[in-house]
């Protein structure tokens, strides 16, 4: 999924400064943001005060939109570097394409997961003959420096493993939870699932003390350790915890991110995750006139261009609580 924000800046993420090292209940609220012509997302991750959770470093939530007589998502080939873009879809279907020449339709509770490595580019579409909803999330988690470089490829895991509890079915999406692990490669100890809560279900899940986590709603009304939380918004957590009391005042769907806290110190802009300003604006300069990301082939529609880079120092900002 791109960052279609023309006026992108960029902004120094991970590191400590802004891990919260116990519990807390920080509701955050999203940033409404155009992707294409029809439809709107609510970004949770970057926010303010809020860069990270553990390497999670980017999240989009959408839907549920009618999309019955509109084209729907339509985001042309656009570059990455540096990160894993993952897709989730609760209703619809995204048509995946890439430089590596995947063409590969991801639908509702499958996993498309592309690691971008060195450099990639991909477009995301909704089938011209398509669901009449669509509604999910992408997410991006950074790659650590010894992996920052691998070699792009995508993976689409069908099938993927659950944790239950009398209520509540956890489809384990990266990483591990209670036992159940993802078959998506995942470069540094993280977890990503999708909870289904029954009405009236109450439940604790286990958690490690070690990671921070956040939940971000997808629909239904729930109560998280306590906290209403509505769908569009996310509440952080914090780090310390070993379970978490989960209540559903209606069905819900809820997803759980969480990590070790990231610690080295990132430059994230537009659509690219690197460690300095220089590794920026060689990036765009690559997009803009090289062929180090490949092409896009079969969308209808030429590719994203790079919005202009803006000379901004950057300095850590934010401390450990």
């Amino acid at each position: 999924m791109s960052n279609l924000d023309r006026q992108a800046v960029p902004s120094v993420c991970g590191g400590r400064g802004f891990v919260v090292a116990e519990p807390v209940r920080e509701l955050l609220a999203p940033r409404r943001v155009r992707l294409g012509e029809s439809t709107e997302v609510r970004r949770l991750l970057p926010n303010l005060g809020r860069r990270m959770v553990g390497a999670w470093a980017f999240v989009d939530h959408y839907g549920p939109d009618d999309i019955a007589d509109e084209p729907g998502m339509q985001v042309p080939p656009h570059p990455h570097m540096g990160l894993q873009t993952v897709s989730w879809l609760h209703e619809g279907e995204v048509l995946h394409r890439d430089s590596l020449g995947n063409l590969q339709t991801v639908r509702p509770r499958e996993l498309g997961l592309m690691t971008s490595g060195r450099a990639i580019s991909h477009s995301e579409e909704s089938p011209k003959r398509h669901a009449a909803l669509l509604h999910g999330a992408q997410l991006w988690v950074a790659l650590p420096d010894a992996h920052r470089s691998v070699e792009p490829h995508f993976q689409h895991h069908r099938d993927l493993p659950t944790a239950t509890a009398p209520g509540l079915t956890a489809t384990v999406i990266l990483g591990e939870l209670d036992g159940a692990t993802s078959p998506g490669t995942a470069y540094t100890p993280i977890v990503g699932a999708d909870l289904a809560l029954n009405r009236g279900a109450e439940a604790r899940l286990p958690l490690d003390p070690d990671f921070e986590y956040a939940v971000l709603s997808m629909s239904g009304e729930a109560e998280v350790d306590g906290v209403p939380v509505l769908p569009g918004s996310m509440l952080y957590l914090g780090c310390g915890r070993t379970e978490l009391p989960l209540r559903a005042e209606s069905d819900a769907g809820l997803m759980l991110l969480g990590g070790e806290p990231f610690e080295e110190e990132l430059v994230m802009w537009w659509n690219f995750v690197g460690r300095t300003q220089a590794d920026i604006a060689q990036a765009r300069e690559d997009w803009m006139n090289g062929d180090r990301f490949g092409a896009v082939h079969g969308y209808d529609g030429p590719p994203l261009p790079a919005p202009a880079l803006p000379d901004l120092p950057l300095k850590p900002r934010g401390r450990v609580r």
